[in-house]
């Protein structure tokens, strides 16, 4: 990176060129200029506007309406801008403050720099996702002082009732704060012994999750149409609801059978929750629908936690054609023993191991294992130390997970002809923590920001949400390990790799379920909101980031 330097006084633009010959767009950064001479609490950082143009060879950021510069000056990009130039993935670290490091607060003192609070919000969030990242990376290398003086800086911008990058400040910091409070198990858990984590609670916010944002109706709308149209002609429908607790979803099932010309199924539901009276409050609701709609119904209640189901005891009857809806459960199924599998890891086992997954891939079905190689021809399965490192979209790259393998083999023993899955489209089932840290920065600015744009800032709702569901979402990802982390949200190519594992094959999602989501978005005005279809597949997305993925698989012979 080279820098022009300019005398005191000079209003020479400053041209910072760094050499990059790939940056396909337009990019707009902030430059933090830091006055090494003379600095003091409030006047020492001015932060201006920069725009990039691109070049062959280069892109320059140029910085106008210097009005005064002084010799000796350091400018310096923010390390996450930097990052963004490196050719290939990006690997984000930094030593211990050293984009500010005479910022350092002293414990105890308040904001010394009053300035921080004349920060516009765009200025802030940027700097706040610099202090996180860096705190965060305190966190992980054990560096607890460092940390503690992270938390205290985040602190004096992070607001749970402020702007979106504030919000998410706040709840990433409780949860980082969370981590470093755990190797104190006693003083964790006095902490903690008092809070009261209530179902109904939940349950509750939950509700409102589907009321504010439109993600869980267009989930339901585009699984009940899925299954209308693969239950075409059958007389008997039997559908398995891993998290049964919203009535709307099959009452609106039961009016589209109503309407069917050869008149409705005989509909069996089976509804799987770990509380009585939610299930008890879904029988009542759905019962007195299918009386008003006059389809031949019953319901039958399971009271259980979805990884502690067996799949055996919920018999299929002869005749009966069976569809299985998860929506947003099947992920809790990842969780396993991360201190085990590093062992397994180590290198005393790879060589074993490699040859087991060898093994366990080349018993795939061979069109899938086909499939496969002609998608990575080059890492043809043979135990080399390529195994140690396989491509993402490898078989071999997947989280081990026994409770999903026994899972999707029980459900592939009861024949279902339908099975849709809707997940969260985001990776936070990372081994390390930073890896998990930056995917959830990603995945929840966009959530936090589609709130912001849909709810105002003060409804009492839309706290509840994001402090009991995202927030509790965000301390598990971060805070937890082992078979405590249980929000192990993964990628739709890791789904498919594994459900084609599991022996399923692909069913295209309907394309008339996404022309109702679409409408349902157009009639409710929820703006920004998308709906995009890849090979059959769906994302739901708010602007272009896609935050939940739909998928849909039937039994192969």
């Amino acid at each position: 990176m080279a820098i022009q330097s300019f005398s005191k006084g000079s209003k020479t633009p400053l041209t910072v060129t760094v050499t990059h010959s790939s940056l396909e767009r337009r990019l707009e950064f902030l430059l933090t200029l830091i006055w090494r001479k003379g600095f003091g609490s409030g006047h020492c950082i001015k932060v201006l506007r920069l725009t990039t143009r691109k070049s062959d060879t280069a892109v320059e950021f140029r910085c106008r309406n210097v009005e005064a510069a002084t010799e000796g000056c350091e400018f310096s990009l923010p390390f996450f801008f930097t990052g963004m130039f490196q050719e290939g993935p990006s690997v984000i670290s930094s030593p211990p403050l050293q984009f500010m490091p005479w910022m350092s607060l002293s414990p105890g003192l308040g904001s010394p720099f009053p300035w921080l609070g004349e920060l516009k919000s765009e200025e802030r969030g940027l700097y706040l996702i610099h202090l996180l990242v860096t705190c965060a990376n305190h966190v992980a290398a054990g560096s607890l002082e460092n940390a503690n003086i992270g938390l205290e800086q985040i602190s004096h911008l992070a607001s749970a009732d402020g702007d979106t990058m504030q919000r998410i400040a706040a709840y990433f910091t409780q949860a980082l704060a969370d981590r470093v409070l755990k190797a104190w198990p006693g003083l964790h858990k006095a902490l903690n012994s008092t809070k009261i984590s209530s179902v109904q609670e939940r349950i509750h916010v939950q509700n409102l999750f589907f009321e504010l944002c439109p993600f869980l109706k267009l989930a339901y709308v585009i699984t009940n149409q899925a299954i209308v149209e693969a239950m075409e002609g059958e007389k008997m429908v039997h559908i398995i609801d891993l998290n049964c607790f919203e009535p709307a979803q099959w009452i609106n099932l039961f009016q589209t059978f109503n309407a069917r010309p050869e008149g409705p199924p005989h509909l069996r539901i089976t509804g799987i929750h770990e509380q009585k009276e939610v299930l008890d409050h879904m029988a009542l609701r759905l019962t007195e629908e299918a009386e008003k709609w006059d389809i031949p119904f019953r319901f039958n209640p399971v009271v259980c936690k979805l990884e502690n189901l067996d799949l055996e005891t919920l018999r299929v009857k002869t005749g009966e054609a069976l569809a299985v809806s998860s929506v947003l459960q099947l992920h809790s199924l990842l969780v396993t023993d991360d201190e085990m599998l590093r062992r397994i890891n180590s290198p005393s086992m790879s060589k074993n191991l490699n040859t087991n997954l060898s093994q366990r891939v080349l018993q795939m079905n061979q069109r899938t294992l086909g499939e496969w190689l002609k998608k990575e021809p080059v890492h043809a399965y043979s135990p080399s130390s390529d195994l140690a490192s396989p491509s993402p979209l490898s078989p071999l790259a997947l989280t081990p997970a026994p409770k999903m393998v026994n899972f999707l083999t029980a459900l592939r023993g009861m024949s279902p002809k339908l099975i849709v899955i809707t997940e969260q489209e985001s990776n936070h089932n990372g081994s390390t923590l930073m890896e998990r840290v930056l995917e959830a920065l990603n995945f929840y600015a966009a959530l936090f920001d589609c709130l912001e744009s849909t709810v105002s800032r003060a409804p009492v709702e839309r706290q509840k949400v994001e402090k009991m569901l995202f927030g509790e979402e965000i301390k598990n990802i971060i805070a937890c390990e082992g078979v405590e982390r249980k929000e192990r949200h993964e990628k739709l190519e890791k789904w498919i790799l594994r459900l084609e594992l599991a022996g399923f094959g692909k069913v295209p999602l309907s394309y008339h379920g996404m022309l109702q989501a679409g409408r349902l978005l157009q009639t409710n005005n929820y703006d920004g909101y998308k709906i995009k279809e890849d090979n059959g597949r769906v994302a739901i997305c708010w602007q272009e980031r896609p935050l939940y993925s739909m998928s849909a698989w039937g039994f192969r012979q």
